[in-house]
């Protein structure tokens, strides 16, 4: 579904721990708190439009707020939604683009944000050319050293090699297989697009290693037995 879409001034916002939400990707909700339950009312009935952030759970230097949100989030629009018999909806969000939230309007009924469109920093498509090559490559071979009986991941990098435009490449595949919440609000937070592939290779890399250490370390022992080794 493809449209125009206007970021207004103020927006509401779901603000959920270890959550990264990154442009491109969609993410299942499901909507059971009551504030939540209302904003989703509104948002359907008007533009679709919500933001999700993840919770900062740094020292906050504002005193009395409730999980802050950190800086960058994501703008997103409800491309599905089902309620069911008790009230509670399953939906489908899809991320638009990066935004900076200046500012909390209210918490109630629900919060409401004060936000800024996020512009990334591309390069040109000759630098993504090896980035993406080398990244997809990276993914699958973690994948396989994982082992961890889920196609999913394997799939997922399989999809991505199909995937032309080199921001939705990488944001998808931090969305989906990055997980170190930490790293995805960074990657998140990081607008140059080439850097974005260099940090995401950079922790791949390193997973890769302590998977092959662990093997090697492991060496013909089952799990339950590695202690022993």
């Amino acid at each position: 579904m493809d449209m125009e879409i206007t970021l207004p001034e103020e927006i509401p916002v779901m603000t959920l721990p270890n959550v990264a939400f990154f442009p491109q990707a969609l993410m299942p909700l499901f909507i059971f708190e009551p504030r939540y339950r209302h904003m989703l009312r509104e948002v359907l009935a008007t533009n679709r439009l919500f933001a999700v952030a993840g919770i900062d759970a740094r020292p906050s230097g504002v005193l009395g707020q409730i999980d802050p949100p950190h800086r960058v989030a994501t703008l997103g629009i409800v491309r599905a939604c089902q309620k069911t018999d008790n009230g509670t909806s399953n939906l489908l969000l899809q991320g638009l683009c990066r935004i900076e939230i200046t500012g909390i309007v209210t918490e109630e009924p629900y919060r409401r944000i004060r936000v800024r469109a996020l512009t990334s920093e591309p390069g040109t498509n000759d630098d993504y050319v090896a980035l993406r090559r080398e990244l997809a490559r990276l993914l699958v071979l973690k994948h396989k050293l994982s082992a961890t009986g889920s196609s999913a991941p394997g799939q997922l990098a399989a999809f991505l090699k199909n995937v032309d435009d080199p921001e939705a490449f990488v944001d998808i595949a931090a969305f989906s297989l990055c997980e170190d919440p930490n790293l995805k609000q960074r990657l998140l937070e990081t607008l140059d697009v080439r850097r974005r592939f260099l940090i995401f290779s950079a922790q791949v890399r390193e997973e890769i290693a302590s998977l092959k250490l662990r093997q090697k370390l492991q060496g013909r022992l089952s799990e339950d037995q590695i202690s022993d080794n």
